[in-house]
C-alpha cells in the first residue's frame, strides 16, 4: 500500500481529488487530500505550510502530488520535508525557481489580465471563465460544458497572496524521484526549454526527473480521473 498526498491547484478544494482518490483507494492505496487555505491573507508560503502540516500528520513516507499552481508549493515542501516523501509527483505543472511568483511564469499579457482581476476583484483572482482560459491558452480539453459549470460553481478565489509572490527554495535532492506528468503540453516541447537553461525548466534535466505523457486538458483529476490515477499507482 502506498500513502498519496495530493495538493490541488488554484481555484480548487480537495474535493478535486475525489475521484483520482476513490480510484487509488479501490487499489488499495490511502489518499490524504489537502485543502489549501484560501483566506484573503493566505500566500505561497502559507500553502507550503499547509502542505507540510498535512505531511507531519501522515505517518511513514508518501507520495507527494500537486497539481497546477500547487507545483511549486509541492516542489518547496518535498525539499523542506525530504525525509517525509519518497516521490514527489507534478501534474501538468513544474517547479519555480526560488521566490518566483506563479504570476511571474506567465507571458505580460496574461500577468496584465490577471492583475487585472485581482485589482477587481480586491483580495484575490476568480476562476476565470472557460473563455477566459481559451484566450490565456490554458486548455480545458475533455471537460463536458456542464462538468466545467460545476467545477467554476464550486471554485474558490485564489488569494492574491498565492498567485503574486513566491515559495523558498531549499536544497533539492538529486535522490528523490521526481515525475512530471504532462497532460495539456509535450515532454518534447519542454526538452529544448530543458536544454536552453530556461529557469523553471533547467532544473528538470537531471537524472531524477522523468516524463510521462497523458494527453488531456489541465484537469486530468476531471477529464481523466481514471487514467490519472493509474498512471500515479503504476502497474497493478
Amino acid at each position: 500500500m502506498t500513502t498519496y498526498v495530493l495538493v490541488p491547484g488554484f481555484w480548487l478544494g480537495a474535493w478535486a481529488w475525489d475521484a483520482v482518490a476513490a480510484h487509488l483507494r479501490s487499489r488499495g492505496h490511502a489518499v490524504i487530500a489537502v485543502e489549501l487555505g484560501h483566506d484573503p491573507a493566505d500566500t505561497a508560503e502559507s500553502h507550503v505550510s499547509d502542505v507540510l502540516t498535512a505531511l507531519r500528520a501522515t505517518p511513514g513516507a508518501v507520495v507527494l502530488v500537486g497539481h497546477s499552481g500547487a507545483g511549486p508549493v509541492c516542489v518547496a515542501a518535498a525539499e523542506r520535508a525530504r525525509e517525509r516523501i519518497s516521490r514527489l509527483v507534478l501534474v501538468d505543472t513544474g517547479p519555480l525557481p526560488d521566490g518566483v511568483a506563479q504570476i511571474e511564469f506567465g507571458e505580460p499579457a496574461q500577468q496584465e489580465r490577471t492583475r487585472a482581476a485581482i485589482e477587481a476583484h480586491g483580495t484575490g483572482q476568480p476562476m476565470p471563465t472557460r473563455a477566459e482560459f481559451a484566450s490565456l491558452g490554458t486548455s480545458t480539453e475533455g471537460i463536458p460544458e456542464a462538468m466545467f459549470e460545476q467545477i467554476r460553481a464550486r471554485s474558490l478565489v485564489e488569494p492574491a497572496g498565492s498567485v503574486l509572490t513566491g515559495v523558498g527554495r531549499g536544497t533539492p535532492d538529486p535522490t528523490l524521484p521526481k515525475t512530471v506528468l504532462a497532460c495539456s503540453f509535450t515532454p518534447e516541447q519542454v526538452r529544448p526549454l530543458i536544454d536552453a537553461g530556461v529557469p523553471g525548466f533547467a532544473e528538470m534535466g537531471g537524472p531524477e526527473w522523468s516524463f510521462v505523457s497523458l494527453p488531456t486538458g489541465h484537469w486530468p483529476m476531471f477529464s481523466e480521473p481514471a487514467r490519472l490515477a493509474a498512471e500515479l499507482a503504476g502497474p497493478g
